[in-house]
C-alpha cells in the first residue's frame, strides 16, 4: 500500500497532504487547536476526502509539542537527576547554566554518586549503590521521572543499567527513568542535559502518544495504519520509540520541512526559506536531508548533545535580512538553489533575492506535511573506539546497530540501508575514533 497521510501540526496552522506512490494528490490547511495537538491533527486528516484516507497504510506527523513544553517552561515532569562520577565530574554541577525558571520547573532533585566507568574496562570506579538507594528513597513519590547519567555510560552502560534496577525499586514500575547511554554522545555535561530533557518530555510526550493512538481508528484509514512521528534529522520513528527517547522529536518541525522543500522542489541539495507569519528560517538541505548545527546547540537555552538542524532566523518581514541569511548559508564550494516555502513565501518578492536561483515549488506552503510524508524511518548509532582496535569489526557493528535502530523505530527490516559517517578523532582523547552510522528504510509493512 502506497498511500500515506503527513501531517505538520503549526502553532497556526495544521497542514495534511496525502500522498499516492510518493506524489501529493490532495492537501488541505487549517487552523490550529491551541494546545491540542491531536485535535488539531483530527481536524486537518477528516478534511481529505473518506474515500482516499480509507487506502492510507501510514499515517506520518510532525509533532511540536516537546519543543513548545520546553521553550514555555509548561508540560514538563519533575526530574530525580542522578549523576555516577564521584568527585571525578564534580567540576561542572548538574544542570548548570540552565534558565533558572526552567530547572525550577524540571528539577526534583541532584545527586552525584561514586562510580563511572571508562574507555578501558580498568579505568571504572565502583558503584555506590547505597546512595542510589537512598536518592531513590527520598524522591520516590516526589520526581515523576528520573534522569540517569555516567561518566563513560556510551562506551559502558553497565553502571546507568544498575542504577536504574536499584531507583527502580524505591520508585515503583510507572516512573520513567532514562539513561543517558542510549543519547550516544561521549561528553557528560551535554549528554546529561539531553537526557534530563528527555526524562522532562516523557510524562508529556506519553500522553499525548496515548492520545494518538486512541485517535487514529477514527481517522478513517486503512486498519492497522502505521502511525510515525517526525524526529530532529528529517526522519521519522515509532510512538513506542518518541517514548523511550522524546528529545529526538525536538528540531523535527524545520528538519521535516527542509526536507519536504527539496523533495517538492527535485532537489538534494539547496538552501531553504521556510517563511511563516512572523519568522523565516533559513537552512541547507544537504544529501537530501537537513545540514546539521556545530555541536553545542542549544534548546531552550539549555546546551544538550543532539544534532539539530543548522537553521538561521529573521523577521518574515525583513526580505533583506531573509537574502543576508540565505548567502551566510552558502557552502563555500558551491552556490545552491535557494527554495522558498511556507505560507508567507508569496509576500518575499523574487527581486529581494536578486542574484539567487529562486524555486518556488507547488505545495510549498504544506512542505513540512509533505516531509513527513515522503520521509523514511531512520536511526542511528556511534561508537568511541582505540584505533589499534579492529575498526573493520567495529565499522560493521556499528552499522548493524544503526540498522537496528531503525527497525525499532519502525522501519521494515529488509529494506534498511546504512550509511557509515567519515570518522571523527576524539580530541580529548588521544588514540580514539568516533563511528557514526545512520539507517533508513520504508515503515514496516501491514
Amino acid at each position: 500500500m502506497t498511500v500515506t497521510v503527513g501531517v505538520d501540526v503549526g502553532p497556526s496552522s495544521t497542514d495534511a497532504v496525502l500522498l499516492d506512490a510518493g506524489r501529493p494528490v490532495l492537501a488541505v490547511k487549517v487552523p490550529s487547536r491551541p494546545g491540542d495537538a491531536v485535535g488539531s491533527l483530527v481536524g486537518a486528516v477528516t478534511r481529505l476526502p473518506a474515500d482516499q484516507r480509507a487506502r492510507a497504510g501510514a499515517l506520518a506527523v510532525g509533532l511540536r509539542v516537546a519543543a513548545r513544553a520546553v521553550t514555555g517552561r509548561s508540560g514538563l515532569a519533575r526530574v530525580g537527576v542522578l549523576r555516577i562520577g564521584g568527585a571525578a565530574a564534580d567540576t561542572v554541577r548538574p544542570l548548570f547554566g540552565w534558565p533558572e525558571e526552567l530547572r525550577a520547573a524540571v528539577c526534583a532533585g541532584v545527586a552525584n554518586v561514586a562510580g563511572g566507568t571508562g574507555l578501558a574496562p580498568l579505568d571504572g570506579a565502583p558503584l555506590d549503590r547505597a546512595a542510589i538507594a537512598a536518592f531513590g528513597a527520598e524522591l520516590a513519590g516526589r520526581a515523576e521521572a528520573f534522569a540517569v547519567s555516567s561518566v563513560f555510560a556510551p562506551v559502558d552502560g553497565a553502571q546507568e543499567r544498575d542504577a536504574a534496577r536499584i531507583l527502580r525499586a524505591h520508585v515503583g514500575p510507572e516512573v520513567p527513568i532514562l539513561l543517558s547511554g542510549a543519547v550516544g554522545a561521549l561528553g557528560l555535561v551535554q549528554r546529561e542535559n539531553a537526557t534530563v530533557l528527555d526524562a522532562a518530555l516523557s510524562v508529556l510526550v506519553a500522553r499525548v502518544a496515548d492520545e494518538l493512538t486512541a485517535a487514529t481508528p477514527g481517522l478513517g484509514l486503512a486498519p492497522d495504519a502505521d502511525v510515525l512521528v517526525t524526529r530532529h534529522d528529517g526522519t521519522l520513528m515509532s510512538l513506542d520509540y518518541l517514548r523511550r527517547q522524546p528529545g529526538l522529536s525536538l528540531g523535527s518541525g524545520p528538519a521535516c520541512t527542509l526536507r519536504g522543500a527539496g523533495l517538492l522542489a527535485g532537489l538534494r541539495a539547496a538552501v531553504v526559506v521556510d517563511v511563516g507569519e512572523r519568522r523565516a528560517r533559513v537552512g541547507v538541505l544537504s544529501g537530501g536531508y537537513p545540514r546539521e548545527a556545530a555541536p553545542g546547540e542549544r534548546i531552550g537555552g539549555v546546551p544538550v548533545s543532539l544534532r539539530f538542524p543548522d537553521l538561521l532566523t529573521v523577521d518574515a518581514d525583513d526580505h533583506r535580512g531573509i537574502a543576508e541569511a540565505a548567502d551566510r548559508m552558502q557552502p563555500a564550494a558551491d552556490r545552491l538553489p535557494v527554495v522558498l516555502v511556507g505560507g508567507g513565501a508569496p509576500r518575499v518578492p523574487d527581486a529581494a533575492l536578486a542574484g539567487f536561483d529562486v524555486v518556488r515549488p507547488g505545495h510549498g506552503d504544506v512542505a513540512g506535511a509533505f516531509g513527513a510524508a515522503a520521509s523514511p524511518v531512520g536511526g542511528g548509532a556511534e561508537r568511541i573506539v582505540h584505533r589499534s582496535d579492529a575498526l573493520d569489526a567495529v565499522r560493521d557493528e556499528v552499522r548493524e546497530l544503526a540498522r537496528a535502530s531503525a527497525v525499532r523505530a519502525g522501519a521494515d527490516p529488509r529494506r534498511v540501508r546504512t550509511v557509515l559517517d567519515p570518522e571523527e578523532f576524539v580530541p580529548y582523547l588521544p588514540g580514539a575514533v568516533l563511528l557514526r552510522a545512520r539507517a533508513f528504510g520504508p515503515p514496516s509493512p501491514l
